[in-house]
C-alpha cells in the first residue's frame, strides 16, 4: 500500500478514508501515464464532493478530512502533518499587498467548518482554528483562533483531544 495512503488512513478510526483522498495521494506520487490516470480519476471523484485540492498541493502525512464537502485549497499551499480539515474550508491566495501569496500551515492544525485562511501567512504547530473564522495574519504555535477579524488566544496543547491518532513524523514541511 502507498505510504501516504497508509499514513492518512491511520488517522480515520475505522480506517475508511474518503475514496477521493486515496486517489489524491496516488496522483501525487505516481509517474508518467499512471499519474495522468490517477489525476483524471481523482478529479471525477473529488468533483462529486465539490473538493478542489490540486495534486500539486504539498500536504504532510496524516491528513484527516472530516465531512469532505466544499473544500478549496490553493495549489501552492503547504499543510504540515496531522492536519484536520472540515467542510467548507478555503485555504487561498491573496493577490495584492503585503500578504500576496498563499498560507503555510504547520503540524497538528485543526481547521473548523467554513474557516477561511488566505495570504502569505504562517500558521504555527498545534493551532485550533474555530469554525467560521477568517485568518489573514500569522498565527503563533499553541493558539486557538476565532472570529472575523481573527482573535488569537495562546493555549498550550490547543488541539489536544481534537487531533487524535497522529502520525509520528519529524518536522514536516517546516
Amino acid at each position: 500500500m502507498h505510504e501516504g495512503i497508509r499514513q492518512d488512513r491511520y488517522r480515520y478510526a475505522d480506517g475508511k478514508m474518503p475514496f477521493f483522498q486515496r486517489l489524491l495521494r496516488r496522483a501525487q506520487s505516481a509517474r508518467g501515464l499512471e499519474k495522468l490516470v490517477y489525476k483524471v480519476l481523482y478529479r471525477l471523484a473529488a468533483r462529486s464532493h465539490q473538493i478542489e485540492i490540486p495534486v500539486t498541493c504539498r500536504i504532510g502525512p496524516g491528513l484527516y478530512i472530516g465531512h469532505p464537502y466544499g473544500i478549496t485549497i490553493n495549489s501552492q499551499a503547504v499543510l504540515g502533518a496531522n492536519c484536520n480539515i472540515h467542510k467548507g474550508v478555503t485555504i487561498g491566495q491573496e493577490n495584492r499587498g503585503a500578504r500576496k501569496g498563499v498560507p503555510v500551515i504547520g503540524n497538528r492544525v485543526w481547521i473548523g467548518v467554513h474557516a477561511t485562511i488566505v495570504g502569505k501567512i504562517t500558521i504555527g504547530d498545534d493551532v485550533l482554528i474555530a469554525p467560521n473564522t477568517y485568518v489573514n495574519r500569522d498565527i503563533p504555535a499553541h493558539s486557538v483562533v476565532f472570529g472575523n477579524p481573527c482573535v488569537i488566544k495562546p493555549v498550550e496543547r490547543a488541539t489536544e483531544h481534537y487531533i487524535n491518532r497522529t502520525i509520528d513524523v519529524g518536522g514536516c514541511y517546516e
